[in-house]
């Protein structure tokens, strides 16, 4: 088990220590749950007042929440408790999952494939023609990387992920399990005759750049035509549908279950709340936000917040929700 003291975190964090514990600390935990070998962390006043009664030795704080410190129990004040917390659960992170052979006997590898050094691969993985895995990429068991994929340094990637043919992804990237990246997009139109439905051909690939994490059973589709394309340090949520030459600029935040129709366009630092939907062909612009459970139908100018359905802007939005509301008391 690790175990720190209060003066091991503050060197790692950096902040200002009030108080002191003698306690080793063997772990985070939210306020409401920690025991007495636990540090907790307070972000914003909706939380101080649980501080009194929660049995954690320490707690990181904001540095502009009044908190004080109580015998044997200390506070690490800091800019941002969020922060410091992500600095504090990679330091108890426990171990990856071990590979007792780098590359597993079951694993099926074509004889073109490239390999860089220091690769893991998992049992029943398999890995197409043409493949190229950078060095240190990690591919947990029952993988499949299809024909002429290219994936960068240091990426991992979770069991049951399917990366299809000729797709590029870029070095450390994480995808989570079950992970669809380049399955063929949603493309169909009414035949002559009209009793059936023409399936449009999906030549394009995917291209995800550097520091992309996409969460478990996500989906990336391929393009009809050239790329869908993911940017640098996008981080996407569980269960989010990317379809068909759709582009992400640098950063951008998708929740669970929202969605990219065709040839959506997302600039730089955008984010997308959860289970909101985006109509085909439409440009969200950089650093706009669109809340939870949108629909958007309609391009959304840079740094301006959207909400409801159809997405208007945000504030608008909400005297339209209270006028609503006093409508339904008269």
């Amino acid at each position: 088990m690790k175990s720190y003291t209060i003066a091991d975190i503050n060197n790692l964090l950096n902040g200002t220590l009030v108080g002191n514990t003698c306690q080793s600390i063997d772990g985070p935990e939210q306020l409401e749950n920690a025991k007495i070998n636990h540090i907790t962390f307070i972000s914003s006043n909706k939380y101080v007042k649980l501080w009194a009664n929660s049995k954690a030795c320490a707690a990181v704080v904001n540095d502009t929440l009044t908190v004080e410190p109580s015998k044997n129990r200390a506070l690490i004040k800091v800019k941002n408790a969020d922060l410091a917390m992500a600095k504090i659960l990679e330091l108890f992170n426990p171990n990856p999952p071990v590979f007792d052979t780098e590359i597993h006997p079951t694993a099926v590898i074509h004889k073109s494939a490239i390999i860089g050094i220091d690769c893991k691969i998992g049992a029943n993985c398999y890995i197409g023609k043409d493949v190229i895995l950078g060095n240190g990429v990690t591919l947990y068991p029952n993988v499949c990387i299809f024909d002429e994929t290219i994936i960068g340094d240091h990426t991992v990637v979770w069991s049951g992920t399917v990366i299809r043919e000729r797709c590029i992804i870029g070095t450390h990237c994480i995808f989570h399990t079950n992970v669809s990246i380049g399955a063929d997009g949603f493309g169909y139109r009414p035949s002559d005759d009209g009793r059936g439905l023409v399936k449009i051909p999906q030549i394009g690939n995917v291209i995800i750049g550097h520091y992309v994490e996409i969460g478990a059973n996500s989906c990336v589709d391929r393009a009809k035509f050239s790329s869908t394309i993911i940017g640098d340090g996008c981080k996407i949520d569980n269960l989010v549908q990317i379809a068909h030459n759709s582009i992400l600029g640098r950063s951008c935040i998708m929740a669970g279950h929202s969605g990219l129709a065709g040839s959506v366009t997302l600039g730089d630092g955008v984010i997308i709340g959860g289970s909101a939907s985006i109509k085909d062909h439409t440009t969200i612009h950089s650093g706009a936000t669109v809340g939870a459970g949108s629909g958007v139908v309609g391009d959304v100018a840079a740094g301006k917040t959207v909400l409801g359905y159809p997405a208007q802007d945000a504030r608008e939005m909400l005297k339209q929700w209270v006028a609503m509301r006093r409508l339904m008391k008269i």
